[in-house]
């Protein structure tokens, strides 16, 4: 048996290293980061920008003396050519969410827009039908605040900040109070709504459109990839137990 790992009394071959990441599940990690390095094998990056990104790197994490940096690797068990390394991947899979995605942004941000979009509200939710009509009445001719009458008698987790919910995604509530948020102004209170066991009362407080700013641009990329990604791990895992298998 020809070793390739050692840990601690054991000594690990290479069948033996593949029966253990599949039992350990840990084979599909593996895989990934694979077919990330075939997808980004061809992209260069230039010594100035893994420098200037190793850098970036080390002021992100306070690291300005050469002892600090030295000690923060040496804690890490990496040398700093190891950390280049990675940083330089890590830079051509961004290259790679650009090069592939870039240009589809726009349109997938419009597709996505109704599911980015956030709010903000404030919830009130009773299983009494007369006490919830008594108490949206006092809300509606203004005789109680809303925060005030959520901290005293809403029977969720929002009566602690006074009914206020959010910033969600316009798609996080109940499809029903999501789809009435959308039809409504805002500061206006929605009709009474019975949803399941609960008389809710809602009134919309803020209304956040999505941006395609660049902090979105980079969670849409991110997306993208990951829905690549997730399809390539379906298509080459049957073909990698099949071979362990024979």
């Amino acid at each position: 048996m020809t070793a390739i790992l050692e840990v601690g009394q054991q000594t690990i071959s290479l069948s033996e290293l593949l029966t253990k990441l599949i039992d350990y599940q840990m084979l599909s990690s593996v895989v990934r980061e694979l077919i990330i390095d075939e997808a980004i094998a061809d992209i260069d990056i230039s010594s100035d920008r893994t420098q200037q990104t190793l850098e970036q790197f080390f002021n992100q994490h306070q690291l300005i003396t050469p002892e600090q940096k030295q000690q923060w690797l040496q804690k890490q068990g990496l040398t700093q050519t190891q950390l280049k390394r990675q940083i330089t991947r890590q830079c051509k899979i961004e290259q790679f969410k650009q090069i592939t995605w870039g240009k589809r942004l726009e349109g997938y941000f419009l597709q996505r827009k109704s599911q980015l979009d956030q709010v903000m509200y404030s919830l009130l939710r009773i299983n009494e039908a007369m006490v919830a009509r008594e108490l949206y009445f006092r809300i509606e001719e203004g005789e109680q605040d809303f925060a005030e009458i959520a901290r005293c008698y809403s029977q969720g987790p929002e009566a602690q900040t006074g009914g206020l919910i959010g910033p969600v995604a316009l798609s996080s509530p109940h499809p029903t109070i999501a789809k009435l948020l959308a039809r409504h102004q805002l500061g206006q209170l929605l009709p009474l709504t019975r949803i399941e066991n609960w008389f809710v009362i809602v009134r919309l407080e803020q209304y956040l459109p999505a941006q395609l700013d660049e902090a979105m641009e980079k969670r849409l990329l991110n997306e993208l990839f990951n829905q690549w990604l997730q399809k390539e791990l379906q298509r080459q895992i049957p073909r990698i137990m099949v071979s362990e298998e024979i």
